[in-house]
């Protein structure tokens, strides 16, 4: 439980709106990059391993391979430097934290995909027109 307090003075820094993943699934976070006076977007694409924190310290970690070497980067949910994050994944996890992938190599670091229905529901519009 937090102290009210504190609440209050996060609130004003925290986002409207929060991205919704979970650990496993496989993201695209787009994280602002200053370079001197200039100002870019660079994806980092990863599987999230873990999530941890409340408020304004909640993160989460990611992690990709590239050139055969594993590379893990912890992004702030709420910091104005992440930009967005896309769910490109939804991975199916028996674990709160996928620490035991580093260990893992070739095919065995894949997470299993969770596939998820979609009901066949009308339209709003289309609906609205019909009645």
């Amino acid at each position: 439980m937090r102290h009210k307090l504190i609440e209050l003075a996060e609130k004003p820094h925290l986002k409207a709106s929060t991205p919704e993943f979970g650990i496993g699934d496989t993201v695209d976070v787009r994280c602002r990059i200053v370079e001197g006076e200039k100002e870019r977007i660079q994806i980092f694409n990863g599987t999230v391993i873990a999530r941890r924190g409340t408020g304004v310290n909640e993160a989460f970690t990611v992690r990709r391979i590239v050139a055969n070497e594993g590379v893990e980067r912890t992004f702030l949910i709420h910091s104005p430097n992440v930009v967005g994050v896309k769910v490109r994944r939804h991975g199916r996890v028996r674990r709160a934290k996928l620490y035991y992938l580093r260990k893992r190599i070739g095919k065995a670091r894949k997470v299993r995909e969770l596939r998820i229905s979609k009901r066949e529901t009308p339209e709003p519009e289309l609906a609205a027109t019909s009645a």
